[in-house]
């Protein structure tokens, strides 16, 4: 009996048929559509500085990378995996200045299909850091290496540009160095400031907010609020000088990204007595006007504004780029103990002098101290304050921030404030002598 069989059923037949007709197709299309997608750079930055140089490389998607380091002549190589050589990449080579302190050259070529190599030819050894950083902000994903200068035990102390000693980095202010080493002015040496002696030298640090890859706020003309107040610190730098027995130090001197933790421990290294951090920030409406001071809060804000502006402020790390821890154990409570809280106080005095002379050139956007969780004002044993100097984000404030008469007024009014703080509130001769 020969065996008969039977027809697969219109259904079953129909089935077995698109089966086939999608397993084509998935086989079809998988190379190609399932594959990553290839990453685009889409901007390239250089921010040189004394204290380390910064490159980044920004892409659509993430970037896998391989590094090494080249002898005679010093050179970093970082390879750059998933992506194409394009006019941006091409274009590093003219973004290196001539005073670039590490970088001499540098330039991008394909290496092979897919990978793109870029060769840093340096001035000098470093120490290199390459890493990368997820997309916050306005920026995609980010391709950071840092060159730091060689020799350091921990690569974030060149941000105090020194290799032995953090507290002999800033014994005399940077045009002084050349000069007679500057001590402490005995009770018969001492200048009269408002009637009231001052026998030991006062160092105040002073930290323009920003900088680097973190612009701050940016004003309806496209203007820096990192700009702005880098050249009101430094105009205030030139004031203070001029006062008897101050010395200043400044967070950053140039456009380079400082982290907030490493700002308060800059001012700690160096045995600052007083802590003034300069902004000119934005605000979500723009017509909000007026200057405002800080100072830190251990408990909750003082208002809906100053919690805002202090969670803005404290975005600072995630957009500058972090990549090392940099949170010392005090910075990382809001409640501290009695030092603290005798710290909080005297920073409220020095915040109410500040506002008393701010209200003589600009409108007062709150008529009393402000306070909030802010990172960069948590030293536990300096007086800490942040001055908002008016509101980049409003036309008109922008246009009065941008203008150079106004700039001298704004640092001259914050040198007022803190001459004014320091006739009431001298340094304790025997807390913090100039460091030896």
């Amino acid at each position: 009996m020969s065996a008969q069989f039977k027809q697969p059923a219109p259904d079953l037949n129909r089935r077995l048929i698109l089966g086939v007709a999608v397993a084509s197709l998935f086989l079809s299309v998988t190379p190609t559509a399932l594959a990553a997608p290839a990453a685009s750079v889409v901007a390239v930055r250089v921010w040189p500085a004394n204290a380390y140089t910064r490159v980044t490389i920004e892409s659509t998607v993430p970037l896998s990378f391989t590094q090494f380091s080249l002898k005679n002549p010093e050179r970093l190589v970082v390879d750059m995996e998933g992506v194409d050589l394009n006019s941006e990449l091409q274009s590093l080579a003219t973004k290196v200045s001539n005073d670039d302190p590490f970088i001499q050259t540098l330039r991008a070529a394909r290496n092979k299909p897919g990978v793109v190599r870029l060769v840093l030819d340096l001035k000098t050894t470093v120490a290199p850091q390459v890493f990368t950083l997820p997309p916050v902000g306005e920026y995609k994903h980010r391709l950071v290496i840092d060159l730091y200068p060689d020799g350091q035990a921990d690569p974030l102390l060149a941000f105090l540009g020194e290799k032995e000693s953090a507290q002999k980095t800033f014994e005399q202010p940077a045009e002084s160095n050349n000069q007679p080493e500057i001590k402490p002015a005995t009770p018969e040496e001492s200048t009269d400031r408002s009637k009231l002696k001052v026998d030991r030298l006062t160092t105040i640090m002073l930290d323009p907010g920003h900088g680097g890859e973190d612009s701050g706020a940016i004003g309806a003309s496209g203007s820096y609020e990192k700009n702005v107040v880098l050249s009101i610190a430094k105009r205030l730098k030139a004031l203070l000088e001029e006062e008897p027995n101050v010395r200043v130090v400044m967070t950053r001197d140039s456009d380079f990204f400082v982290p907030l933790g490493m700002r308060v421990r800059k001012a700690r290294a160096v045995k600052a007595d007083l802590f003034v951090s300069i902004h000119a920030d934005a605000f979500v409406r723009p017509d909000a006007n007026g200057s405002s001071v800080f100072a830190l809060s251990e408990k909750g804000a003082s208002s809906t504004a100053a919690k805002w502006l202090a969670d803005n402020e404290n975005k600072a790390d995630l957009i500058g780029g972090v990549k090392f821890d940099t949170k010392d154990k005090y910075l990382a409570h809001t409640l501290m103990d009695l030092t603290q809280t005798a710290t909080i106080s005297d920073s409220m005095k020095l915040a109410k002098s500040m506002l008393s002379e701010l209200g003589g050139i600009n409108r007062l956007h709150s008529h009393n101290v402000e306070q909030a969780g802010f990172a960069v004002l948590k030293a536990p044993d300096i007086p800490s304050i942040l001055v908002e100097t008016a509101f980049i984000s409003n036309p008109q404030e922008e246009k009065k921030l941008l203008d150079e008469d106004y700039q001298q007024k704004m640092a001259q009014a914050l040198m007022k404030g803190i001459r004014k703080y320091l006739g009431k509130h001298p340094a304790a001769a025997g807390s913090k002598i100039a460091m030896n």
